[in-house]
């Protein structure tokens, strides 16, 4: 049970941040905590397809991060969606 929370406050933290990173906006937490949850696996395929590897809590929420920022990328590079700067 303690896993799958703490497994979703990662998703929502790393869906969060990569909206942030994104320059563009959270999507609400449950959008927040699907990004972050595919980008965790996103993020630790693309990880480990350079050779690299995720230990702990921080390693995770990174790998989660890097994840959802190239799933976001992904969506927005196919849906047309941009971000105007002010």
């Amino acid at each position: 049970m303690m896993n799958a929370l703490w497994f979703l406050i990662i998703g929502a933290v790393a869906g969060w941040a990569a909206g942030k990173l994104m320059r563009g906006h959270g999507f609400g937490i449950w959008v927040d905590i699907i990004v972050g949850i595919v980008g965790a696996y996103v993020g630790g395929f693309a990880l480990r397809l350079l050779g690299f590897a995720a230990y702990g809590t921080i390693g995770e929420l990174i790998t989660s991060i890097i994840g959802a920022v190239i799933l976001l990328w992904v969506v927005r590079l196919f849906s047309g969606n941009t971000v105007e700067s002010k």
